[in-house]
């Protein structure tokens, strides 16, 4: 209001003609850009160029950039809404669900068990330490559903452990970077994610992407006991100081 030489109530007026209920709610999106530290470039394109200005540096990053977006991008454009929620549904129905991810898919497959069982407490990451994935499927059956991803170069116990479960009666759940994938042909669920990168490892940014997706729709399906479960676990973190605060 000083830099304008307006009334401070000129700004008041001014947020509620832009629909914003207080002038708390006004310095929000002016805060989070601020915070954030985005340049607005109007599109992907002006934007990527402008990343490589600059030398060799400069285009390797704008490549990883541009890939990663792309990859993103993709992933969403080829999985349907519906899809993802008969998958959720099969998550939340299930006896026990295991998720397995071996070698750079490890990581993600573990990160998502650690969360779904926050509200689930029956998502299990394979393999288990000192074990191979086949072991943890000894005593799976038709109840429970084999949450699964390989990516090229395809690892041979995903896909035997993919189908070991499809004898078993597991429902599968695939996760992919082709339709032609070994694991994908015969999963009940199955979803493409490309895993294109400029450099000589595959990318697992849009296989992150859309896990945390799933996951969002997990919870959503889930009952409101879920929801319980996961302020309970927090709640009982803090009360354990797990937690960092200021106040000591």
């Amino acid at each position: 209001a000083e830099a304008a030489k307006v009334k401070a109530n000129t700004l008041v007026r001014l947020s509620r003609l832009l629909v914003f209920v207080g002038h708390e709610a006004f310095r929000i999106p002016f805060r989070d850009t601020i915070i954030q530290g985005q340049d607005n470039f109007p599109d992907r394109a002006r934007w990527l160029q402008s990343l490589a200005k600059g030398g060799e540096t400069a285009r390797i990053y704008s490549d990883m950039a541009a890939t990663m977006l792309g990859n993103i991008e993709r992933t969403y454009s080829g999985a349907r809404p519906a899809d993802i929620k008969r998958a959720a549904d099969a998550i939340v129905r299930s006896r026990r669900t295991y998720v397995l991810g071996v070698g750079i898919s490890h990581s993600v497959a573990t990160n998502f068990a650690y969360l779904a069982n926050m509200a689930l407490d029956k998502v299990l990451a394979l393999p288990s330490a000192g074990g191979v994935p086949l072991d943890g499927l000894v005593r799976a059956g038709n109840k429970d559903v084999l949450l699964a991803m390989t990516f090229k170069p395809y690892r041979r116990e995903v896909v035997e452990a993919v189908n070991v479960s499809l004898e078993q009666g597991l429902t599968v759940i695939a996760i992919s970077d082709s339709a032609a994938s070994p694991i994908v042909r015969r999963a009940q669920h199955a979803f493409v994610v490309p895993t294109d990168t400029p450099q000589f490892f595959p990318s697992i940014v849009a296989v992150a992407a859309f896990m945390e997706t799933l996951m969002a729709f997990v919870i959503a399906d889930a009952d409101p006991q879920a929801i319980r479960n996961i302020g309970q676990f927090h709640e009982r973190r803090h009360g354990m100081g797990i937690y960092w605060d200021e106040k000591g």
